[in-house]
Formats: C-alpha cells, sequence, structure tokens
C-alpha cells in the first residue's frame, strides 16, 4: 500500500513548486516533506521530483500524483453516498484539477462549478488548443479542449461551439481601418492576441483574407481585458459573443466584416474511469454548456 500521506506530498510539491509551499499547504515542516518524498521515492524505487524553480515531477511522480487525486475523489464520492447529510460529511472536499481556456471561463463555466457541491476547484487557464496535453500528461484530471480526441482511455463530450466576432470600436475604425479590412489595411492595423498560443485572430484572417501575413499585436491575457481593450480602441479583436452582444447590439463595438462569427467547438475530456465519479459536473457543464453554446452539427459524445 502507498502511503497517502507520502503520496499527498509529492502532489503538493508539484503543484506549488517547492518544498517550503507544499509545508505551508499541508500544514507541516519543509523536513517533513522532504522525509516523506525520500520514504516515497526508496519505496517506488525512482527519483519522483526535479529539483529546481520550480520543483516539477518526473513522469513517474505524474502517475502517481494522478493515482492519488483520482483515489481523493473517488473516495470524496464515496463519503458523500454513506454521509449524505451535509452536517456529516467532512470539510475535506476533494479538489478537482482542471484544465479550462479562459474564454470559457469569463462566459459560461463558472455557473457549472457553482452547481457541483463536494468538490474544489483548481484550474488550470490554457487555450482550449493545448488543455488536451495537460490531461494527457497527467496534470490535470479532466479538460475544456478544442480537440475532439480520441485521447486513449478517456471519454469525449461534445459541448457546442463558443462563437466569436472580430469587433473593434468605432473610433478605431476610423482611424486604421476606415477605408474597409483590406489586406493591406490590416498588416497595419493593431489587432489584440491573448497569448502567443492564441490563433483565432489569425485564423480568421486567413478564412477573410485567404492568407497569412504579419500585423501589430498587443498581448492581452484577459477576456474581460480584450473586450476593455477593444472598446478603448487599442486594437481588434476575437472576442467571445455572449460578452460582446451587448456593446455591438448599441453601437460602442462594430464588427470589422459583419456577419463573420468564428465558430469554436469545445470538448469536454476526462478519464473513462471516473465517468461515474465525474458525473455531477459533467451535468452541470453539459448544463451550462447548452445556455451559452452554438449546437455544432453532427458532433456528438464519444
Amino acid at each position: 500500500m502507498l502511503d497517502p500521506a507520502q503520496l499527498a506530498a509529492l502532489t503538493a510539491i508539484h503543484r506549488r513548486g517547492s518544498f517550503d509551499l507544499a509545508a505551508a499547504a499541508l500544514g507541516v515542516t519543509p523536513s517533513a516533506i522532504s522525509q516523506r518524498l525520500k520514504s516515497l521515492e526508496e519505496t517506488i524505487g525512482h527519483a519522483l521530483i526535479r529539483r529546481g524553480q520550480p520543483c516539477e515531477a518526473t513522469e513517474i511522480g505524474l502517475r502517481l500524483i494522478r493515482h492519488y487525486e483520482q483515489i481523493a475523489l473517488l473516495e470524496g464520492a464515496l463519503t458523500r453516498q454513506i454521509l449524505p447529510s451535509p452536517a456529516q460529511q467532512t470539510p475535506e472536499w476533494p479538489t478537482l484539477r482542471l484544465a479550462v481556456n479562459a474564454d470559457s471561463l469569463a462566459t459560461w463555466l463558472l455557473p457549472a462549478l457553482a452547481a457541483t457541491e463536494g468538490l474544489l476547484f483548481d484550474l488550470v487557464i490554457d487555450d482550449q488548443d493545448h488543455s488536451q496535453q495537460l490531461l494527457r500528461r497527467g496534470e490535470v484530471a479532466a479538460a475544456v479542449t478544442g480537440h475532439p480526441g480520441p485521447l486513449q482511455g478517456c471519454d469525449t463530450i461534445a459541448l457546442g461551439a463558443l462563437r466569436y466576432r472580430a469587433t473593434a470600436s468605432p473610433a478605431y475604425m476610423a482611424r486604421h481601418l476606415a477605408q474597409g479590412p483590406g489586406r493591406a489595411a490590416l498588416m497595419q492595423a493593431p489587432a489584440l492576441t491573448f497569448s502567443d498560443k492564441d490563433r483565432l485572430q489569425r485564423d480568421w484572417l486567413l478564412r477573410e483574407t485567404g492568407s497569412r501575413f504579419s500585423y501589430p499585436i498587443h498581448r492581452i491575457a484577459s477576456s474581460t481585458g480584450f473586450v476593455e481593450a477593444a472598446l478603448l480602441g487599442l486594437g481588434w479583436g476575437m472576442n467571445p459573443e455572449p460578452l460582446v452582444a451587448a456593446h455591438l447590439a448599441e453601437g460602442r463595438l462594430v464588427e470589422l466584416i459583419p456577419d463573420t462569427p468564428l465558430d469554436v467547438p469545445l470538448f469536454w475530456q476526462y478519464p473513462r474511469l471516473m465517468a461515474e465519479t465525474l458525473a455531477p459536473v459533467t451535468r452541470c457543464i453539459q448544463t451550462a454548456a447548452r445556455s451559452c453554446l452554438i449546437p455544432v452539427p453532427g458532433r456528438s459524445a464519444a
């Protein structure tokens, strides 16, 4: 049997990035954390943590962390079944670590998490085109991703598509695109991007102009900051329709090219072995997604 305290120490070191922060998270001394890790490494016969800034788990360490967190979720679900009364339940709720994209978090995901009881959430914010890799490596227990799969050992549920609009303020349009959003003008007009992983602006430009080209970029890693930057005329960007619908209706923002939305399909992926345990949060996520996302024809759970 693996020692849960030792697995908790390993997990905390990797999640927090240092022995001192792991000790603070678990309420023990750094020396106790070090001893627990040493004992676990001796039991397993492999190094489990790469010391550095930050400390990171090895591949075997990640497998143990995934095992520990899945067991914690299973035990939490069992406890809620055995002790159905809230007054009797343990306050030590299990933590579900999820990879999500920032725009989902800003538009539809939080109501789903709020409707799920008995869990704490540890959200890892990453682009929808990259979140599946976190699930593949065992860094998260489930993911909202732009990849339909297949991913070995995982189930995939199609959630719908988040609709984006290429938007800017009227003042920005008058200053930078007065003659229309042609290729030459767009090469000079400042755009917004969330990060170097963000492909939405490039994908929209390729679809609308038929070519790839460079253009000035402001990097703003905030969904609400993206909208505010567009309102202030800092640049144009692909904004989620739920965040800008009112601004478009009232003329504070306009589309660069009318009626040219970009729909980004999203999927919920999780380990097949955890399907029953994650069923409550899966139901809440599907319900919240239906209230905000665009149905995608031909997409279904796999």
